[in-house]
C-alpha cells in the first residue's frame, strides 16, 4: 500500500506534535501484519522515525520486513521495535495506527484471530488512555467498529481518519504529476503564440 502511506505521513505531518520534526515522531501499530503494516513500518523507518508493532507473536512482521526495515535504520537513523505489550508500545505514541484483523479469504481464520487478538489489542479508549494526550489515531480505512477499534476512538476528537482518506486524493494527484509532468510533450513557441492570440481574439470580441 505505497500510495497509502504517503497520505499517512503527509496526515502525520498535518498533526505533527508541537515542536516535533518528522524524524522525531513516535508511530505505533497494532495488529496484524498486513500489507499497510508492511509499507509504514518501511516508510516510517525510511524517513527517519521511532516505529513500534505490536501484536500477538504469531502476527507480528516476518523477518524478511524487519531485516529491510533496520537496513533503513542504519541510514536514517530511525528505530523498529516490535513487541508483544500494547499498553508499552503506545506509552509515547505520538500516532497509534491500526488495520483490520482478518480479510478475504481468510473467513475459516476468524474465530482463532479473534481470539489471539481480542481484547489485548483492540484501539479502545482505555488503550488511548495509556498514550500521550496528544496522540492521534489512525486507520487505513474500512473499518470493523468494534472489531480491531471501538466507536468511542474512532469518533473521538483524537481521530484523524477523515484527514486521511481525504488526503489520498491530494498525494495520488501529487504522485501523478511527479510521474507524467516530466514525460508531457511541451508546445512550440508558435503553438503558444498561435492559442495566445486566439485567446485575445475571443476576448476582445
Amino acid at each position: 500500500h505505497p500510495t497509502q502511506v504517503v497520505c499517512d505521513v503527509l496526515t502525520m505531518i498535518e498533526h505533527a506534535p508541537a515542536g516535533k520534526k518528522l524524524e522525531d515522531f513516535n508511530v505505533t501499530f497494532i495488529g496484524d501484519a498486513t500489507n499497510v503494516l508492511s509499507s509504514l513500518m518501511l516508510i516510517c523507518t525510511r524517513l527517519g522515525m521511532n516505529f513500534t508493532h505490536a501484536a500477538p507473536k504469531k502476527y507480528q512482521a516476518p523477518a524478511e520486513w524487519v531485516r529491510w526495515a533496520e537496513e533503513n535504520n542504519k541510514v536514517s537513523g530511525g528505530t523498529l521495535r516490535i513487541t508483544e505489550d500494547p499498553v508499552e508500545a503506545v506509552r509515547d505514541a505520538d500516532f497509534i495506527y491500526t488495520d483490520l484483523w482478518w480479510w478475504v479469504g481468510q473467513e475459516d481464520q476468524i474465530p482463532e484471530r479473534r481470539a489471539a487478538f481480542m481484547p489485548k489489542y483492540q484501539v479502545n479508549k482505555e488503550l488511548m488512555a495509556k498514550a500521550p494526550a496528544h496522540c492521534k489515531f489512525m486507520h487505513c480505512l474500512p473499518a470493523s467498529r468494534g472489531v480491531e477499534v471501538t466507536d468511542e476512538v474512532m469518533d473521538s476528537p483524537q481521530s484523524i481518519i477523515f484527514d486521511q482518506a481525504e488526503n489520498r486524493l491530494h498525494t495520488e494527484k501529487g504522485i501523478l504529476v511527479w510521474l507524467l509532468y516530466p514525460r508531457m510533450k511541451r508546445p512550440t513557441p508558435e503553438l503558444l503564440t498561435y492559442h495566445r492570440g486566439k485567446i485575445e481574439e475571443f476576448l476582445t470580441r
